[in-house]
């Protein structure tokens, strides 16, 4: 029981850093980036971030990579 609240609190943190950063990429210029998909059908507007994800993907994994080393 312990390790599935351990997940859900890791996953919790993961998900809010996450959304922090893409609220405050478009403050500072970085999204959308080419490659991220959006699309306004209306008032409504979908933005799907996929370089974005993918950079950030990158970045994590060099991260971890030296972190691990």
């Amino acid at each position: 029981m312990q390790d599935l609240g351990r997940l859900l609190l890791i996953t919790g943190l993961i998900l809010v850093l996450a959304g922090g950063v893409l609220l405050f990429a478009g403050k500072m210029g970085w999204a959308p980036l080419p490659g991220d998909i959006v699309t306004r059908v209306g008032p409504v507007r979908l933005y799907i971030p996929l370089a974005t994800s993918l950079l950030i993907s990158l970045l994590l994994t060099g991260l971890l990579w030296l972190l691990h080393r």
